[in-house]
């Protein structure tokens, strides 16, 4: 228990620095583990490019004059 006693004993800013530093690598450690488990896949951009691929052409239709 002497690391509590210890920690107790610091100034409130010195507290408040080594909270934040905890807290920061802890998102930063979560973020890089996101991106890297996710990172390998790209589905996110084929269903872009597929959806801008049926926009061009729903787009090419409406311009072309129907021979009716």
């Amino acid at each position: 228990m002497s690391g509590i006693s210890g920690y107790r004993s610091l100034a409130p800013k010195t507290k408040n620095a080594i909270v934040a530093g905890g807290l920061s690598a802890f998102v930063f450690g979560v973020y890089f583990y996101t991106m890297r488990a996710v990172g390998g896949t790209d589905e996110l951009q084929v269903a872009i490019n597929k959806f801008e691929e049926e926009k061009g052409q729903k787009e090419a239709e409406a311009s072309m004059p129907s021979e009716a």
